[in-house]
């Protein structure tokens, strides 16, 4: 491990990273912790090659029983990608960055070749379907992001295409039993606008052994209150993160229209028994 590497990990962490924890190390743990949300991009393309080689990484995810619940639009139309901006609140790096994943739920093949084989697809009907597919799309989508930063480009994920998912649907033509879970933005960063490493909560906080672990979590939270304070002041965002928890927890409006989730899932075909 090197230097670079040792700076990498406590960037991640502050001072409450563990102490003597880095006895081994690798290029994708670098390219791991490296890790940030790019929302600033030059205009230049990605190529094909490039969207093939980080759908190749993301078939390479694993998947529940090899079902391959979901699948992936590539969106590189700038108006398109305006447009899909707008559903998601007007993000302006929606509309810089060349290319826009749409990550999908995805039953539709599975239910069809259901339907060459048997008479029903009630097992397609419940929730435990539906969620298997999720999983799959946010695997495959995490080893796209990762494929994709360690050729140097930068990501951002946009989970504010759930504040209006059907028309998400409508805009990129998906049948029934298609959901959108989210999108990844891939483009090269614009060096002009750097982003930096956001800290995350200690291990503390998230890592419990054999039981979970209540009383650790509420003075790391505080801790970890005063570590992000620093770097929200200097994005230019309010200062406290459990602030932002709770804007987005206290009322259905921090939901920003997702609380229509269930409502949306059953209309493009999820019934979620």
């Amino acid at each position: 491990m090197t230097p670079q590497d040792d700076d990498l990990y406590r960037g991640r962490y502050g001072n409450g990273a563990p102490v003597g924890a880095l006895s081994r190390w690798s290029d994708v743990l670098s390219t791991q912790l490296a890790h940030r949300s790019v929302r600033a991009y030059l205009p230049d393309p990605v190529p094909e090659t490039t969207i093939t080689t980080l759908v190749a990484a993301a078939q390479s995810a694993s998947t529940s029983g090899n079902l391959q619940l979901w699948s992936v639009v590539a969106v590189r139309d700038p108006d398109r990608r305006a447009r899909l901006a707008e559903i998601a609140g007007g993000q302006q790096h929606m509309v810089e960055a060349p290319l826009l994943l749409v990550w999908l739920a995805d039953l539709y093949r599975a239910r069809r070749v259901t339907e060459d084989l048997a008479a029903a697809t009630e097992g397609a009907d419940y929730l435990e379907s539906a969620l298997v597919a999720v999983v799959d799309a946010a695997l495959a989508a995490q080893n796209a992001a990762l494929a994709a930063e360690s050729l140097g480009l930068g990501t951002v994920f946009i989970g504010a295409l759930r504040n209006d998912p059907l028309a998400v649907a409508a805009e990129l033509a998906l049948p029934r039993h298609v959901f959108p879970v989210f999108g990844l933005l891939v483009g090269h960063p614009d060096p002009a606008r750097p982003t930096e490493v956001k800290p995350r909560l200690a291990q503390r906080a998230v890592l419990h052994h054999e039981r979970y672990e209540p009383d650790e979590v509420s003075e790391e939270v505080l801790r970890y209150e005063r570590l992000i304070a620093d770097f929200y002041t200097g994005a230019g965002l309010p200062p406290s993160w459990t602030r932002r928890v709770a804007n987005r927890f206290g009322s259905v409006a921090g939901l920003r229209g997702r609380d229509k989730l269930r409502d949306a899932f059953r209309r493009q075909g999820f019934e979620l028994r």
